[in-house]
Parts: C-alpha cells; sequence; structure tokens
C-alpha cells in the first residue's frame, strides 16, 4: 500500500514531527539507522523526513538488506536529497569512511516476531549482540553525538509476582537454557555492550525500551500474536486466540513508540534506560482479540498451535511496563489501546 495517500497515516506523522522536543539538535545533523524498513524504523524514517519540510535538513542513512523493498516502502522519498539507503548485513562490520562524521546512530534491526526466534535462533542472537557491536564500534569510528540501542520489554523476563508493574531497574527470571531465551537474553547482552562502550570508549549511549509495539507499518509475515490478530481484522476472518488469552501485557501504537524514541534519543540522559509504555495501553491477550473483532464484525475463535509456533512464544504471563520515568521527560501518549488498533484497521484497509 501506499501509506503517504493516507491520510490518517499523513496524520499520525504531522503528530509526531510536531511534538515538542529539541528538534533542533538534529538540525543539519546526520542519522544513521538499522532496521530502517521495520515497523518502527520506517515510522521514524518518515517522521524525520516530514520534520525536514520544516527546515530542519536531516540527512538519514537507512540501512537495510532489500534495496528494492526499501525504494519501494520509502517511494515518496526516491528522490529526495536527504536519504540514502544503504545495503547492509548488519552481521558484518560497516565500513564506511566516505560518510565522515555521522551525528546519530541507531541500532533498530532486529528478529522480532515469534517465528523467526523459532527457526532463526542462531539469527536472532547474533543481530543482538554482533550487529549491536558493529553499530557501536560505527558510532565510535564516525564520532557519534549519541548512540540509541532499541532494546525490549522482553529483558524483563517472567514476572516472579514480586512487582505489579516493571520499572528499569527490574530484573526478572529468565530460563537462559532455552532456545527462547535467545532474544531476550541477546537483547540483555546488547545493553551490556552498550554500557561496555559507555564505559571503555566514552560513547553517549541511550537505550529505549519499547513494549509490544503495533500499528500500519508492522509486516505482514509477522507472527506474533497481535499483529495476526491484526491481518485476520482486515482480510475480514474470525480472530484466532491459540492460548486462554490471560497474558497481561502493554502495547504502543508505533507514533507514540516514535515519538517515545525521539524523547530518549533528544532528551535523554547517557547511560539510561527508558520504557516507553502506558497504562492506558495496557491489556489481556483475550480482551485485545476482542476488540480486533468487535471493529471487525468478527469473532474469536480458540486454536491450538503447532509446535513450531509454541516453541517461539513467550513465557511471560504477565508484562506491563512502567512509562514514568520517560513521562518525566515530558513524554505522553497520545492513542490508547481502543484508539490505536481502529486507527490501524482503518489505514490498513
Amino acid at each position: 500500500m501506499n501509506f503517504y495517500e493516507n491520510k490518517l497515516y499523513i496524520e499520525d506523522l504531522e503528530y509526531v514531527a510536531g511534538l515538542d522536543i529539541p528538534w533542533k539538535k538534529l538540525k543539519g545533523k546526520s542519522v544513521l539507522l538499522s532496521g530502517a524498513t521495520g515497523l518502527i524504523g520506517s515510522f521514524l524514517v518518515d517522521v524525520i523526513l516530514t520534520k525536514n519540510s520544516e527546515g530542519l535538513d536531516c540527512t538519514v542513512y537507512a540501512l537495510g538488506r532489500n534495496e528494492k523493498k526499501a525504494k519501494k516502502r520509502f517511494s515518496k522519498w526516491i528522490d529526495d536529497k536527504h536519504l540514502f539507503f544503504i545495503s547492509y548485513d548488519i552481521n558484518k562490520p560497516l565500513v564506511r569512511p566516505d560518510l565522515g562524521t555521522v551525528d546519530y546512530v541507531l541500532h533498530m534491526a532486529s528478529n522480532t516476531h515469534p517465528m523467526q526466534y523459532s527457526t532463526d535462533p542462531i539469527g536472532t542472537i547474533t543481530t543482538n549482540i554482533i550487529g549491536v557491536q558493529n553499530m557501536l564500534e560505527f558510532a565510535v569510528e564516525h564520532k557519534a553525538t549519541r548512540f540509541a540501542f532499541t532494546s525490549s520489554n522482553e529483558i524483563y523476563g517472567d514476572n516472579r509476582g514480586d512487582v505489579e508493574m516493571f520499572t528499569e531497574n527490574y530484573c526478572g527470571y529468565i530460563n537462559s537454557n532455552t532456545m527462547r531465551a535467545g532474544y531476550p537474553e541477546s537483547k540483555r547482552c546488547g545493553e551490556a555492550l552498550c554500557q561496555a562502550y559507555k564505559a571503555q570508549k566514552g560513547l553517549d549511549v541511550v537505550i529505549p525500551r519499547p513494549t509490544r509495539s503495533y500499528g500500519s507499518t508492522m509486516l505482514m509475515s509477522d507472527t506474533k500474536a497481535i499483529s495476526q490478530f491484526i491481518i485476520k481484522g482486515i482480510t475480514g476472518e474470525d480472530i484466532v486466540l491459540k492460548s486462554t488469552g490471560t497474558q497481561y501485557y502493554s502495547y504502543t501504537y508505533v507514533a507514540d513508540t516514535v515519538s517515545g524514541l525521539l524523547y530518549v534519543l533528544l532528551k535523554g540522559e547517557n547511560g539510561e534506560a527508558y520504557n516507553i509504555a502506558d497504562r492506558h495501553s495496557d491489556i489481556m491477550l483475550k480482551d485485545l482479540a476482542a476488540i480486533i473483532a468487535e471493529i471487525s464484525g468478527k469473532k474469536v475463535v480458540f486454536e491450538i498451535p503447532d509446535v513450531v509456533e509454541a516453541a517461539g512464544y513467550s513465557t511471560a504471563t504477565k508484562a506491563r511496563l512502567d512509562g514514568s520515568k520517560l513521562k518525566s521527560l515530558g513524554w505522553s501518549a497520545k492513542y490508547s489501546i481502543d484508539k490505536g488498533l481502529e486507527r490501524t484497521l482503518r489505514i490498513l484497509r
């Protein structure tokens, strides 16, 4: 689909581009980001290039494996002098002396859905460890002002019943001797690498921790439960629930995720991690499915997952993030879960 012809999508871009944040830090600067065609990365690219119409003059180096896919996704900006696509495998060093100083580096590439965790566990781990080190080395070499590692709510592991909400210093339980542990453990290691580069190389780092994000920029191949619900909703099918649905999670609409990420990038403290989450989007999975079913005029049906699917599922039954620390920087979410889901379905339809 062409997002740039969709009124609601343009409204989302203009909303984030209009945030009262220190955009001047990006004026005339350059931003390099991995995962540029992903759910969060693609929206962020669109926001920065939209803001350029107000004189931001920010250059974006978008990294990805598929140039054809990137050109199709960013069709509006194909001739824009501020956008450069770099075909790149995140597991290899990025050697580009021709780029000179790059002011902000964001590592956002990652295997982010259950089927990838179970079918490519090695790639899941290496992207979050080798990939982040390659990006950190690039940031040091190119004298970056700041490095941002997009981590995950999964670093908190299972809620052991000792807290209601996860604050940034919570450390839950993860059974590391399992295949599924590859994703959260490698995200934890990626965060530790950021702290190591801060201490040893003097690199300025921040760590945004988005919760489960969703929105119109999601990939149709995404196997996360919420993505599968949305796909069923836009195709007019019943919503398939592959569990009892009592998992209680935090979710964030993509426009709010990117606004939170920008707050962390431009206002966060060096070395700090920030949850991107809002209580108005905390919900049980069964209730999430019911909302999408109601919007779509369908019903929720139960189906037993196959072995490959089940192997990639999170074992966490309760993962609600406390967003107070980010809110202290001035951030707030614009969309509740109901509004975000309705907006997503309307755009994708």
